[in-house]
C-alpha cells in the first residue's frame, strides 16, 4: 500500500492517562509527495512591537459602511517600517487586502491577542500627513469613505519602482529650493507679459508670497495657447517660490501644452512629450494620467509624495496628487465635464482643489476662457460661505483687458437671417451662406481655415415650433422629453407638459421634436472648394483625431475638442486664418443645467483658434441662437452668460444659488433614503428661494434607463429605475452629505435590495 499507515503512539510510561497530547492521533493515508504541510509557527513573528503595537489602517473595501479603521497588530519586525501612511497586506476574513496604515496607538478595543498581525509592509511612507488630511477632507465633503479616495488616489503599486526606492539613499530628501537664473528669467518676463494683458494679474504672485489661503476666478484672454499660457506662468511663479504646485487640465491635449511650454522655459518634465525613465530621481515638474503607463504614474507619485517635484501635472485624477505645506492648486476649464469624476464619491475636481487649497492655506486658481456660472457666484455672491465646507466661498476675479482682447479677438460676424438679409445675401437659410463662402474661400487659398460643426445628437429633443428654441419645464426649467407613452415631461422633476405649456420665450404652445446630425458636411464643402484640400478631424473619421497640420492651404472640418492645432514652418503654434461655426442652431436644443454654458465653452475655444483681427483673423457664428450667448462671444466676457444664469438659477431653486445631491437607484431604495434622511416631509423638505417662497427640496422622482452595461439577468432588477435631486442651503451642505452617507451605509448593512448611489454636487441632473 503506498501511503502512511495509520500509527497509534504508546501511552505515557507509568500507566498513567494519557493527556489529550499523548493520545493516539490518525493519519489520513496519502499518495508519497501529495502529504498535505505542516505550517510552523514562529513565536517571534507575532510579537507585538514594543511601542504602539496597533495599526489603525483603511483597508481597501469599497463598502460604504466599512469605511472605519480597523486594528490590527504590528509585529516587531515591522515596528520600524509600519508607520502611518505605509501601505500594508492585512487578513480581512478570508481574503489578503491592501490598506493604509492611518495611525498607531497602545492600545485597541480588542485584546491585543485578538488582533490579526500585518502581514507586509508593501511600502513604508507612501502617504504624506498632509494627504491623508486631505483625503478624509474631500471624503466628508461629497459623502464617501476615505477607501473610495484612496482607490482613485494611490496608483497601483510597482515592485520594481518600490524596490528602486528602497535602494537609492537619497530618496525622500527635501524639495530642491534652487532655481536656474534662466527659469527666473523667463518667468519675471512672461510676469511683464501678463501684466498687460489682465486687470489684477499681480494679485496672483502676491498671494503666493503670503501666508493666507487665496482663491482667483481668471478669466483667460483670446488667442492661441492664452489658457494655457496663463496656467504657465501661474506655476512658474509658484515654481521659482518653491511653493509646490498642482494643476488639473481638461484634456491630454491641455496637459502636452502646458508642458510643452514650461520645458521652453528650462523646467524638467516626467512623464510628458516622452517616454519617463525609472531611473529618474526627480524633476521639476511629474505629469500624472490614468493613460501612462502603472509603473511610470507610480513612480510620479512617488516623485510627488517625496517632495523630489516642484509641480504635478495632468487630467481630473491629477486632483488627487500628494503635496505637503503649502502649496498652489489650478484648475483649468473647472465646469467642463471631463472634470467630473466617474467613481464613488462623484467628486468634482474644482470643489476638490478649492477644498484642498483652503485646507493647506496656499492660493486656488481656476483659469479659463468661458467663466462658469460656479466662478460668477464666487465672485459676487459667495460671501460669508465656506467656513463648514471650504468647496465654496469667494473668489477675486481677473480679467484680460479690453487692449488685449482687441488684440487676440478675430474680426467677429454673426450670420443669421436678420443680418444676412440686412446685407442683402440672396442665400439666406443655407448651411454655408455667400458671405460666409467667400471669406473661407479667401482665405482657404492663404491658409488653413476651420470649420467647426456640432456632433449627432443621439436622442431628439423637443423644441418649440414658433421660435425653434428648446422646449423647457413651466415649473423648474429642466429639458422636455417625450416619453415611452408619447407625453411629454420633465427629465428634471418629472412634471407633464402635455397641456398647459407655453414657450417661455415666444409664448407659443406647440412643440415638436428636433433631430440634427453632421452627415453631408464633406460633400456640400467640396462643391463650394473644390481646388482646396479637405481634412476631417473627428471621431467618427477614418483617421480621428488630427493633432497637427502642416500651415497650407486646406479646410478643416472638425467637431468640438477635435480642433487640429496648426504647426508653423518655424515649428511653433500657428493659426488659423478664418473660423466658421455650423449650425448654430443647434444650441437651441442642448440639454443639460450647463447646456448654454456647455456651448460657449466649445465657440470660445473654437475662436481661440484664429488669429487676431490685426492679423487678418475672421470668425464667424452661422445660424441662429440665443443673442445672449452672441453678446459674450462677439464681446469675449462669459461673465455676462454666467450672471444671467445664475439671476434664472436663483429664480428656480438651482445651483449656484443652493447646493443639490442626485440620488438615484431602486425606487423603493430612492423613495426610502428621502423620507429617512428628512427631504422627502422632514426638516430639510422644503427650500425658501430668494423671493422668499417655498417649494419642495426634492425634484422628481422620474425614470431613467437601466445602466448600458447591463447582462439579461439583472435587467429585471433595474427596471424601476429612477433619480431624484435633493437641494439645500449652503450652509446645509456637510450635513446633506453626512446623511446621504450614513443612509447608504444603512442601505449596505441591512442588505436592502435595489440599487443606491448618490452625488454631491453633480455636473447635470439627467
Amino acid at each position: 500500500m503506498v501511503g502512511s499507515p495509520l500509527r497509534s503512539d504508546s501511552p505515557a510510561s507509568g500507566g498513567a492517562e494519557p493527556s489529550a497530547d499523548d493520545r493516539p492521533v490518525a493519519d489520513q493515508p496519502a499518495l508519497a509527495g501529495l502529504a498535505p504541510r505542516r505550517r510552523k509557527r514562529s513565536g517571534q513573528s507575532l510579537r507585538p512591537a514594543g511601542v504602539d503595537p496597533v495599526a489603525h489602517v483603511v483597508l481597501d473595501v469599497q463598502a460604504v459602511h466599512l469605511g472605519v479603521d480597523f486594528d490590527y497588530l504590528i509585529p516587531e519586525r515591522f515596528s520600524e517600517s509600519a508607520v502611518p501612511g505605509s501601505l500594508v497586506r492585512v487578513r480581512f476574513g478570508t481574503q489578503r487586502v491592501n490598506g493604509v496604515i492611518w495611525s498607531r496607538s497602545r492600545e485597541s478595543h480588542l485584546p491585543l491577542s485578538e488582533l490579526k498581525p500585518i502581514t507586509r509592509v508593501l511600502a513604508p511612507r507612501l502617504l504624506p500627513a498632509d494627504f491623508r488630511s486631505d483625503i478624509e477632507a474631500i471624503a466628508d465633503a461629497y459623502g464617501g469613505t476615505r477607501s473610495n479616495i484612496l482607490r482613485l488616489a494611490v496608483p497601483p503599486r510597482s515592485a520594481a519602482v518600490d524596490s528602486r526606492w528602497g535602494d537609492s539613499a537619497d530618496r525622500g530628501r527635501a524639495r530642491p529650493t534652487e532655481v536656474d537664473d534662466t527659469i527666473r528669467r523667463q518667468v519675471q518676463a512672461q510676469r511683464l507679459e501678463m501684466a498687460g494683458l489682465y486687470d489684477r494679474a499681480e494679485e496672483i504672485p502676491t498671494s503666493l508670497d503670503s501666508r493666507r489661503f487665496a482663491a482667483f476666478v481668471m478669466d483667460s484672454a483670446p488667442g492661441v495657447d492664452q489658457c494655457e499660457t496663463a496656467v504657465a506662468w501661474i506655476v512658474g511663479e509658484a515654481i521659482v517660490r518653491g511653493v509646490p504646485a498642482v494643476v488639473v487640465l481638461p484634456t491630454m491635449r491641455s496637459v502636452d501644452r502646458v508642458a510643452w511650454i514650461l520645458r521652453g522655459w528650462g523646467l524638467t518634465v516626467f512623464g510628458a512629450g516622452s517616454a519617463p525613465c525609472l531611473d529618474d530621481d526627480g524633476s521639476d515638474i511629474v505629469v500624472m494620467a490614468g493613460s501612462m503607463p502603472p509603473a511610470h504614474r507610480y513612480q510620479a507619485f512617488r516623485l510627488a509624495a517625496d517632495g523630489r517635484a516642484r509641480c504635478v501635472l495632468g487630467p481630473r485624477a491629477a486632483m488627487y496628487a500628494p503635496v505637503s505645506g503649502r502649496a498652489l492648486f489650478v484648475v483649468m476649464d473647472d465646469c467642463a465635464y471631463q472634470q467630473a469624476d466617474g467613481m464613488m464619491p462623484y467628486a468634482q475636481a474644482r470643489g476638490v482643489m478649492r477644498l484642498r487649497a483652503h485646507s493647506h492655506d496656499g492660493v486656488f486658481v481656476s483659469v479659463s476662457r468661458t467663466r462658469s456660472v460656479a466662478g460668477e457666484w464666487e465672485c459676487g455672491n459667495a460671501s460669508g460661505v465656506g467656513a463648514t465646507c471650504p468647496v465654496e466661498g469667494p473668489s477675486s476675479e481677473i480679467r484680460p483687458t479690453r487692449r488685449a482682447i482687441a488684440r487676440f479677438e478675430p474680426a467677429f460676424r454673426w450670420l443669421n437671417r436678420e443680418n444676412l438679409t440686412a446685407w442683402g445675401d440672396p442665400t439666406v437659410g443655407a448651411r454655408i451662406p455667400r458671405t460666409a463662402a467667400r471669406v473661407l474661400e479667401k482665405s482657404a487659398h492663404q491658409g488653413p481655415v476651420l470649420l467647426s460643426i456640432p456632433q449627432d445628437m443621439a436622442v431628439p429633443v423637443l423644441g418649440c415650433v414658433s421660435c425653434h428654441r428648446r422646449a423647457l419645464c413651466n415649473r423648474c426649467m429642466g429639458p422636455l422629453a417625450e416619453t415611452a407613452g408619447g407625453a411629454p415631461r420633465c427629465l428634471w422633476c418629472g412634471a407633464s407638459a402635455s397641456t398647459g405649456w407655453a414657450c417661455r420665450h415666444c409664448g407659443g404652445r406647440r412643440m415638436a421634436p428636433v433631430r440634427v446630425g453632421a452627415a453631408g458636411t464633406v460633400r456640400q464643402i467640396s462643391a463650394l472648394f473644390p481646388d482646396v484640400p479637405i481634412a476631417v478631424s473627428s471621431p467618427s473619421s477614418p483617421d480621428g483625431l488630427l493633432p497637427l497640420i502642416d500651415d497650407a492651404p486646406r479646410v478643416v472640418v472638425a467637431v468640438p475638442g477635435y480642433e487640429p492645432r496648426i504647426r508653423s514652418a518655424t515649428g511653433g503654434e500657428g493659426a488659423y486664418g478664418a473660423v466658421a461655426i455650423l449650425d448654430a442652431w443647434t444650441s437651441l436644443y442642448a440639454q443639460g443645467i450647463d447646456a448654454r454654458y456647455d456651448v460657449l465653452m466649445n465657440w470660445m475655444r473654437v475662436l481661440s483658434y484664429a488669429a487676431g483681427a490685426a492679423g487678418g483673423g475672421r470668425a464667424m457664428l452661422i445660424g441662429e441662437t440665443d443673442p445672449l450667448l452672441v453678446r459674450a462671444l462677439e464681446s469675449w466676457d462669459g461673465s455676462l452668460l454666467a450672471a444671467h444664469e445664475m439671476d434664472e438659477r436663483a429664480q428656480t431653486g438651482l445651483p449656484p444659488s443652493v447646493c443639490a445631491a442626485s440620488v438615484w437607484g431602486a425606487r423603493p431604495a430612492v423613495m426610502g433614503v428621502l423620507r429617512r434622511m428628512g427631504a422627502w416631509g422632514g426638516d430639510i423638505g422644503e427650500l425658501r428661494l430668494a423671493d422668499g417662497s417655498t417649494v419642495p427640496s426634492v425634484l422628481g422622482p422620474v425614470p431613467m434607463p437601466p445602466p448600458r452595461t447591463l447582462d439579461a439577468r439583472e435587467l429585471e432588477e433595474t427596471r424601476d429605475r429612477v433619480k431624484a435631486v435633493v437641494r439645500v442651503p449652503h450652509r446645509l451642505r456637510s450635513e446633506l452629505a453626512r446623511r446621504l452617507r450614513e443612509q447608504s451605509a444603512w442601505h449596505m448593512a441591512r442588505r436592502e435590495p435595489g440599487e443606491l448611489r448618490f452625488a454631491v454636487d453633480p455636473k447635470d441632473f439627467l
